[in-house]
């Protein structure tokens, strides 16, 4: 994980140009990739894989605060007991709030997660987190977002879950 956060700081570094907007307002959709990391309530249960997904949202700037509604979903491969339970994809609807620092946004998001675990079953569960997105362009920008969930009982299990998901995407505004 350390290893991608440094690339994700490395790829906001070279991307710091000049953008011809700040305003954060309105539709916009695009594309991520990270690590998930799922750590069980079962003795020596803990892995982690890359993930990749999809987002879409709308965000309203007010001036310098700025709040937004998503939905995100994320596929993965997570091996939690190899060939019998796999976590392989994740779906968020997420509030976010946050300060405008012109071309820099630094926001916080939570809200709600739906897990679908093979051998196990699905679950909702809680999360929140932290991101930052720069502005690369008029309509475009990049993030990093780095979340925590908490899912209970899965699939009626037993199995309760925290899991750590850091994500580096792009998204074109519309």
């Amino acid at each position: 994980m350390t290893k991608l956060l440094a690339k994700g700081a490395a790829l906001l570094a070279l991307c710091a140009t000049p953008a011809m907007a700040n305003d954060w307002s309105g539709f916009y959709a695009g594309a991520g990739a990270g690590m998930i990391e799922v750590d069980t309530t079962v003795e020596g249960v803990k892995e982690s894989d890359p993930s990749y997904g999809i987002h879409g949202g709308y965000r309203h700037d007010l001036g310098q605060w700025v709040v937004g509604g998503e939905i995100e979903h994320d596929w993965t491969d997570v091996e939690l007991i190899p060939g019998a339970i796999t976590a392989d994809r994740v779906m968020r609807l997420k509030a976010t709030a946050g300060y405008d620092f012109g071309p820099a946004l630094v926001y916080v998001a939570a809200g709600t997660a739906k897990v679908n675990v093979d051998g196990l079953g699905d679950d909702w569960g809680g999360f929140y987190g932290l991101g930052a997105a720069y502005a690369v362009g008029a309509r475009a920008n990049v993030s990093l977002e780095l979340l925590e969930h908490n899912f209970s009982d899965i699939g009626g299990s037993g199995i309760d879950a925290d899991a750590w998901s850091g994500n580096l995407r792009v998204s074109w505004k519309f």
